[in-house]
C-alpha cells in the first residue's frame, strides 16, 4: 500500500499555524485520543484500529455498484481480530497480509447494519476486502441523465453522514475514528470523478483518478461524486464544481467565497484543508450542504442568482473548524457539530454581509427552534430538545433538526453575550487549534469551557440545564431584526389592504419574504389568492419561497390546490423534482395534517424514485409508506 505522508501545503498551513500552540503533533494525539463507546458503531478500536485506507473502485452506472477493494493499514498495536461496520455489501473475500482468512457476518440490523470480524496475526499489518455494493446501497444515489440538469450523463453521489459510509465502504464507521486515505477511482471515460480529497480540475480522458487525503477524517466525510462535471476558480483557494449547464449561474453565486474563509479564517485560526470547493449537485441532494473536506456538496435550490441563501456556504465552510477540525465523538454529541457551526456562519455573514442581515438569519433559526420545542412539546416528546441526544437504538439521521443546530447556536450566544465577545472569541480559536484533529464529547467541552472561562464569568447560564434540560432556558438570547420589523409593518398593511410599496418589495431577500409568509395566520387565508395574485408566489423560481407557500396554503387551505391548477402545477412539480429533506417535510406534512394525505401520497408515488433514500426514509415514516 502506498505511504501516507503530509503534503508541503499541509505542512505550510497546520504545522506552522496549529502546531505553535500544541506540544505534539496533533496527527499522533488523534491516534491516540481515547475512544468513547459509540451506540451507533460495532467497531472495537480499543481492541484494533485502522490507521489509512487505500481504496481501488470501479464506478458501474449500469448495474448501479461500486466494485473493487479497501486496504487497510493496521494501527502498530492491535488485537487478535479487527470489527469493522457494513451494511448490505457483498463481501468477496478478506486477506490479512495478502493470506485469506475466513471472515463472519453478524445478523443484520436494521440501523446499523453488519459486524464484519475477522482475524488477526500480533504482526498483521495490511486487510484487504474485496467486495461490492449493492444496487440499493443508502449512502449511493444513482441517476438517470434525465435527472440531472444536462440531461446527457448518468450522476452518481454519495452521502456518508451520518451513519451510510458503512453502505459503500467496509470501516469502522464512528466520528470519534479517523484515517488517512488514498483512492484509486475507474469512472466512465471522459466523466469527472471527485472526492473529498485532493481533486482534479481537468476531466481525464480516460476515466481513471487518483486521489490522496493526507490528513485523518472520521469515515462520514468519505465523499465520492462522477458526473459530467467543470470546474471554475473563484479564488485563489476556492472554486466551483457543477454540470456545465450550471456552472456559470455557480460561479456567480459563490463568487463572494474567498471573502468568507479569509472572515472565517480572521475569527478563528488558519484554514487547515488547503483548497475549499463547492460541487453544486443535481437537485435530488436531501440536504443543504454536506461539508466533506475540500469539497463542500451543494444543493441547487440555493442557486436564486441574487447570492441570498448563500448563508448555506458559509455554514458548510465553517464546519471546516467545527465539525471537520473537532468533530463530535458521537451523534449523542451532534449539537458540538452543528451549534458550533450555526454560531460560526453568523458570525461569518456578519463579517461579509453587516450585522443586520445576520441578525435575521439568527431571528429564522429561533422562530424554527421554538416552533421544533412546541411540536415535540404537544407529542410527549420534550426529551428530545435536549443539547446532549441520546439516540441509542435509533438513526442519528433523525437528529438532524433545530435542536442541536439553533438551540446549539442559541446556547453559545448565550455564553459571548455573557463572557463578551472578545473573550469568547479567543476561547474559540484556542479551542479550536488546541483539540484540532480529534473527537470532542460533550462533558470534556464543558470542563474545557470551565477551565477556560472561569465559574463566575459563566455564573449566569446553568450550563447543565441548557445541554442537558428540556424545553428553552428562560435566559435564551431572542434575535431582534430591524429588517423584520420593517417586514412585520409591511404585513400589517397589506392585511388591512392598503397600497403595496413595490420598491420596499423589490428589495427585500430571500429571508424576508420566508418571514413575511410565515408571519400571515390561519385567520388570513382568505388573503391567499390576493398573495398568489400579487406576489406570483406559486410561480416563483425560488426554493425557499416556494417551501413556505406551499407549507402554508396546504396547511391552511388545502382545497386551494384543487382550484387553482397554476398552484397545483408548481406543488407537484416541485415536489417532483426537488429532493431536499428540509422542504419535503413540512409540505408533505402540512398535506397530510391537512386531510389531503391521498393527494400527498399520489405526487409522493411519482417523486419517490427520484429522492435519495434518507429523504425516501423520512417521508415513508411521515406518510405511512
Amino acid at each position: 500500500m502506498k505511504q501516507l505522508v503530509l503534503s508541503k501545503i499541509a505542512v505550510g498551513l497546520w504545522l506552522s499555524a496549529l502546531l505553535s500552540a500544541c506540544t505534539s503533533n496533533p496527527f499522533t494525539e488523534t491516534m491516540e485520543s481515547p475512544y468513547i463507546a459509540d451506540p451507533h458503531s460495532y467497531a472495537r478500536p480499543d481492541e484494533s484500529r485502522v490507521d489509512a485506507l487505500h481504496l481501488d473502485l470501479r464506478v458501474d452506472f449500469e448495474q448501479r455498484q461500486l466494485r473493487g477493494a479497501a486496504v487497510w493499514t493496521l494501527a502498530p498495536e492491535h488485537g487478535d481480530s479487527l470489527v469493522l461496520d457494513t451494511y448490505d455489501l457483498n463481501i468477496d473475500s478478506v486477506l490479512v497480509d495478502l493470506v485469506p482468512v475466513a471472515f463472519t457476518l453478524s445478523s443484520k440490523d436494521p440501523i446499523l447494519g453488519q459486524a464484519l470480524t475477522l482475524p488477526l496475526t500480533p504482526t498483521a499489518r495490511e486487510v484487504r476486502i474485496v467486495y461490492s455494493t449493492q444496487p440499493g446501497a443508502r449512502a449511493l444515489q444513482w441517476l438517470e441523465p434525465s435527472q440531472t440538469a444536462g440531461k446527457k450523463h448518468p450522476f452518481l453521489f454519495t452521502q456518508s453522514q451520518a451513519i451510510l459510509a458503512r453502505t459503500w465502504l467496509p470501516c469502522q464507521d464512528s466520528p470519534g475514528l479517523r484515517y488517512r486515505y488514498t483512492a484509486n477511482i475507474q469512472a466512465p471515460a471522459g466523466m469527472m470523478a471527485l472526492m473529498s480529497a485532493t481533486n482534479p480540475t481537468k476531466r481525464s480522458s480516460d476515466g481513471r483518478y487518483s486521489f490522496e487525503m493526507e490528513i485523518p477524517v472520521p469515515a462520514y466525510l468519505m465523499a465520492l461524486a462522477v458526473g459530467d462535471i467543470d470546474f471554475k476558480a473563484v479564488g485563489p483557494r476556492t472554486g466551483v464544481y457543477a454540470e456545465p449547464s450550471m456552472l456559470e449561474k455557480s460561479v456567480y453565486e459563490f463568487g463572494e467565497m474567498e471573502a468568507m474563509l479569509e472572515a472565517a479564517e480572521a475569527l478563528y485560526g488558519p484554514y487547515a484543508w488547503g483548497k475549499y470547493d463547492v460541487l453544486v449537485l443535481p437537485p435530488s441532494f436531501p440536504f443543504g450542504g454536506m461539508e466533506n473536506p475540500r469539497l463542500t456538496f451543494a444543493t441547487p435550490t440555493i442557486l436564486t442568482g441574487d447570492r441570498s441563501l448563500v448563508s448555506l456556504i458559509a455554514h458548510e465552510l465553517a464546519h471546516s473548524w467545527s465539525g471537520n477540525l473537532v468533530t463530535n465523538a458521537t451523534w449523542n454529541d451532534f449539537w458540538l457539530n452543528e451549534g458550533f457551526t450555526v454560531y460560526f456562519e453568523n458570525r461569518i455573514m456578519e463579517a461579509v454581509y453587516g450585522s443586520e442581515y445576520a441578525e435575521m438569519l439568527a431571528g429564522i433559526g429561533y422562530a424554527d427552534m421554538v416552533e421544533e420545542i412546541a411540536e415535540l412539546e404537544a407529542k410527549g416528546e420534550l426529551d428530545k430538545t435536549s443539547l446532549k441526544a441520546n439516540m441509542a437504538g435509533t438513526d442519528p439521521d433523525d437528529g438532524v433538526g433545530p435542536i442541536a443546530y439553533d438551540k446549539g447556536y442559541h446556547f453559545l450566544r448565550l455564553i459571548d453575550e455573557t463572557v463578551g465577545r472578545k473573550r469568547f472569541d479567543d476561547f474559540l480559536r484556542n479551542y479550536f487549534t488546541e483539540n484540532a484533529f480529534s473527537s470532542m464529547h460533550t462533558e470534556r467541552f464543558v470542563q474545557i469551557l470551565k477551565d477556560s472561562l472561569g465559574a463566575e464569568a459563566l455564573a449566569g447560564i446553568d450550563i447543565d440545564d441548557w445541554i442537558y434540560g428540556t424545553g428553552l432556558p428562560a435566559n435564551c438570547p431572542k434575535p431582534v431584526s430591524p429588517r423584520f420589523t420593517r417586514v412585520d409593518a409591511a404585513r400589517a398593511k397589506f392585511i388591512a389592504g392598503e397600497s403595496v410599496d413595490q420598491q420596499q418589495y423589490a428589495a427585500w431577500s430571500t429571508h424576508e419574504w420566508v418571514y413575511f409568509i410565515r408571519g400571515f395566520s390561519a385567520a388570513e387565508t382568505r388573503l391567499i389568492p390576493a398573495l398568489d395574485e400579487q406576489f406570483s408566489f406559486s410561480t416563483s423560481t425560488n426554493a425557499e419561497i416556494l417551501s413556505v407557500w406551499f407549507s402554508y396554503v396546504m396547511k391552511n387551505q388545502p382545497g386551494y390546490a384543487k382550484k387553482n391548477g397554476i398552484f397545483y402545477k408548481a406543488l407537484e412539480q416541485f415536489l417532483v423534482e426537488v429532493g431536499r429533506r428540509k422542504f419535503l417535510m413540512p409540505t408533505y406534512k402540512a398535506m397530510k395534517e391537512s386531510g389531503s394525505i391521498d393527494l400527498a401520497k399520489s405526487i409522493y408515488a411519482k417523486a419517490r424514485p427520484n429522492y435519495h433514500a434518507v429523504a425516501r426514509q423520512s417521508v415513508d415514516a411521515l406518510l405511512g409508506e
